[in-house]
């Protein structure tokens, strides 16, 4: 098999976060696939709760400084980077103070999600790409796991579509087990539109809830990947009646687990 560059952007890994389904799968792919003889560089966003120190991780200057635009504020991009040594893969983590300094990942300590969720998300997928352009690294697979990372395909699709790093990439959703509950600011649809997005399909923003934004992502992948035994049914089968290459769920013990992910790639 050829290999290929992989963009993995990912709400949670481990260790950097106790370990989930998610978590855990985030960091056995990435390490499976670089394994495998693929380009791996992946991104998730560096919560407060990430330790720092015990985790080292250290700012990388030449890739920090920028200011992105959310709402008509200005908001820096920092970027930091750790490594596994265990697996031999490195770790980018796009920081902001506005958005990631709280000790908590998507929900308050009584459990309810962040007002801001939605400006995270966008900032997140803002600092990911803008951080590929600065590294001046063209990946020929996106792929997205978790609902944090779920504005890359439209970005990539409708945003950065005409920037000969990302014109010819393929971007794949993973449908995970990591549902919220209420939906997103009421806002989100205008502030994709403000971002440059025009589209018709904007209009299944209206509600913003987790089952209209996967649609909606789902309608801009190349493929989908059904990550979890606990993923949205409905969304599931949403994604069979695409018609997009979809890899139906797996178990994570059986011995071709990972390379039925490598022949997925190597098909879209």
């Amino acid at each position: 098999m050829a290999s290929r560059k992989i963009l993995y952007v990912c709400q949670e890994i481990m260790p950097y976060l106790p370990e989930t389904e998610l978590s855990a799968l985030s960091r056995r792919l990435a390490q499976a696939m670089q394994e495998r003889g693929n380009e791996i560089r992946t991104f998730m966003p560096r919560y407060g709760c990430v330790n720092e120190r015990r985790n080292q991780l250290h700012e990388v200057i030449r890739l920090s400084g920028m200011n992105l635009i959310i709402d008509d504020n200005d908001h820096q991009l920092i970027i930091k980077v750790a490594s596994i040594p265990s697996a031999r893969i490195q770790i980018y983590f796009i920081d902001n103070d506005d958005y990631f300094a709280r000790k908590a990942v998507l929900t308050d300590t009584d459990g309810k999600e962040f007002a801001d969720n939605d400006e995270r998300a966008i900032f997140f997928a803002r600092g990911v790409l803008e951080t590929v352009r600065k590294l001046n690294w063209s990946p020929s697979v996106v792929h997205c796991m978790g609902w944090m990372s779920a504005v890359m395909p439209i970005y990539l699709k409708k945003v950065f579509n005409d920037d000969p790093l990302f014109r010819d990439v393929k971007v794949v959703v993973s449908l995970c087990d990591d549902r919220f509950e209420q939906p997103l600011d009421a806002d989100f649809k205008t502030r994709i539109a403000n971002e440059g997005v025009q589209d018709e399909k904007l209009e299944d923003l209206t509600l913003p809830s987790y089952e209209n934004l996967y649609r909606f992502v789902i309608d801009y992948a190349d493929g989908v990947v059904v990550a979890s035994a606990n993923a949205d049914p409905g969304l599931v089968e949403y994604a069979r009646q695409s018609g997009k290459p979809i890899l139906e769920a797996q178990d994570p013990e059986a011995e071709e687990y990972f390379d039925n992910y490598n022949r997925f790639y190597e098909n879209l």
